[in-house]
């Protein structure tokens, strides 16, 4: 976890910036939190040691997008930055979090500041809430790349009991059971779609495969903790790409609900032939070309400079360490409070 004084000079920074022009201070957020992520991005790709590779042309120019993935470790977060920063987006993304996230230490509060949504499974879903939020940063024309896990939790292959509750509720919709994916939910999906609908311009359906996960029987493992991605136990990630027109949506709940399952189906299949093919052209790769996607150290050098420029003197002295602690404790007492009051 990087140091809080990036998140704390970024949140302190909105709080006044929010007092100025409203299209000028989305703005100003976007640099803020490109600052910051490119911080936290800055030890992966390409000085972790794991090579990406990208079935699929990502657009070069930014737009306004729903990110739709498969979801199986904390890693995701950063697989989504990985991919904004080559349209030169990161600054735009945006998160739709498991409401309990609100609690992590300053950045429970950073992801509300910069637009992300907590949400609520089933009864407890705020759907006012989450509306509310995405038309307030519409109406601003603010840009949007906002990330969505679908299936709401973390697919792990070695929690049978989750995978086979998850095919057994699909049976029961009559929906087509899924072997390596869970279930969509597509409540928060939907909703982002269809309130966001006049300002998106696409959805990005993404599949991500990390390579240690692919066993020499066929076998999927689990996929790296952070850590373990950090420390180079993961050579290699796959990410399938493709670019949905919102046009091609269907807005009607149920309708909608069928094209996300159907996407999901996709994202099965092609993990079932990545993972289970008896042929070694199709094994341990999607279908299509894939491209290895370097990433040079040019676009997150520049920030990792400036905001270690700005921790650095604080660890060197006494009075900064002090300060440092003080960030973490009051800094995250402040965020719960104001996450609670105007999340």
């Amino acid at each position: 976890m990087p140091s809080p004084q990036p998140t704390a000079w970024w949140s302190l920074s909105s709080c006044v910036g929010a007092q100025s022009a409203k299209r000028s201070g989305w703005q100003a957020s976007a640099w803020r939190s490109t600052k910051a992520r490119d911080q936290m991005g800055a030890g992966f790709s390409p000085s972790s040691g794991c090579w990406i590779v990208i079935y699929g042309d990502i657009p070069k120019n930014k737009e306004n997008v729903v990110y739709l993935s498969n979801h199986q470790c904390t890693a995701d977060w950063i697989i989504a930055d990985m991919l904004a920063i080559r349209q030169k987006a990161l600054g735009h993304v945006r998160y739709v979090l498991k409401d309990g996230l609100k609690w992590l230490p300053l950045y429970g509060w950073y992801f509300s500041q910069h637009g992300g949504v907590y949400v609520k499974r089933s009864a407890k879903f705020d759907e006012k809430a989450m509306k509310k939020k995405l038309s307030s940063q519409t109406v601003l024309g603010t840009p949007m790349y906002l990330v969505i896990f679908p299936e709401g939790t973390r697919y792990n292959p070695e929690l049978k009991k989750m995978i086979s509750d998850s095919q057994a509720f699909s049976a029961k919709e009559g929906l087509a059971v899924l072997d390596h994916v869970l279930t969509p939910r597509m409540k928060a999906s939907h909703i982002a779609i269809e309130t966001m609908r006049d300002h998106l311009d696409a959805v990005y359906d993404v599949t991500v495969v990390y390579e240690g996960t692919l066993g020499t029987s066929s076998e999927r493992h689990p996929a790296p903790s952070m850590p373990e991605f950090l420390c180079k136990e993961c050579p290699k990630v796959h990410i399938h790409f493709e670019r949905v027109d919102v046009k091609e949506i269907p807005p009607e709940s149920v309708f909608f609900r069928r094209w996300l399952h159907e996407r999901f189906e996709i994202k099965d299949q092609m993990l079932t032939t990545f993972y289970e093919s008896e042929d070694p052209d199709k094994k341990g790769r999607f279908p299509g070309e894939g491209q290895r996607s370097h990433l040079s150290i040019t676009k997150t050098l520049p920030s990792l400079l400036f905001l270690g420029g700005l921790t650095l003197p604080m660890l060197l002295t006494e009075s900064g360490r002090k300060l440092y602690v003080r960030t973490w404790v009051y800094g995250t007492l402040l965020g719960w409070l104001w996450v609670n009051v105007s999340p």
